[in-house]
């Protein structure tokens, strides 16, 4: 995600590094502190780095901070955190944003990682009354989706580009939201995921009858 403003970095104890698919990780952190479902740290390895962003993606009771990262071949941050190890010291901010997705009903839509904040708010019990549509490349890259399935059921929509099975639609989520017969236009939308999904993702919901007011969106860079 996109850097921000130079916030005070805490050490703190690496609990486990979990390899999801090959460059995506998912790194458990010792927590002593609370946050809000939504919220995202500031997270770098030296107390000098240039910090970056990740959304939490743990729920609010879990005895841990979990994030979700893809391995960037050229990045700073991404390739020497894929090696950190339990018991190993990185550096975070207090958890802070507003992507709350408070409200309801709303549909959730996201892509890769970005499904990260989802899982915090689904672990925090705030999947009520909501639809997540998640989109990957691959069938291996629908991070979560035996917790998702079990528990939003057919509230929870798989989409994959390349590959198919018998419980997820083939083709991109935008060629579904362009087509989807009576799409809810008074829902909230929720985004997360790369720029270009989410800007193609707006501009559909617009022309469907959206309100501009009524998309609220994270992009991950």
């Amino acid at each position: 995600m996109k850097t921000q403003k130079r916030r005070t970095l805490k050490a703190t104890k690496v609990i486990s590094n979990t390899v999801l698919n090959d460059g995506v990780h998912c790194i458990k952190l010792e927590r002593n502190f609370n946050f809000q479902a939504g919220q995202v740290i500031a997270l770098a390895l030296h107390t000098d780095d240039e910090p970056r962003l990740y959304s939490i993606a743990s729920g609010q009771n879990d005895p841990y901070l979990s994030i979700l990262f893809d391995v960037k071949p050229m990045g700073e941050l991404t390739p020497p955190l894929s090696q950190i190890e339990a018991g190993q010291t990185v550096y975070r901010s207090d958890p802070f944003g507003k992507f709350l997705c408070q409200e309801k009903p709303a549909t959730w839509i996201a892509t890769g990682t970005g499904i990260a904040p989802f899982i915090a708010l689904a672990k925090s019990g705030m999947a009520n009354d909501i639809t997540l549509l998640h989109g990957a490349r691959t069938l291996d890259k629908f991070y979560f989706q035996d917790y998702f399935e079990q528990e939003l059921g057919e509230n929870y929509l798989r989409f994959c580009t390349t590959e198919s099975s018998e419980k997820v639609n083939s083709g991109r989520l935008t060629n579904y939201l362009q087509t989807a017969e009576n799409l809810p236009t008074n829902n909230k939308y929720y985004l997360c995921g790369g720029s270009e999904m989410v800007i193609d993702v707006r501009e559909i919901l617009i022309a469907r009858g959206v309100p501009f007011d009524n998309i609220v969106a994270e992009i991950y860079f």
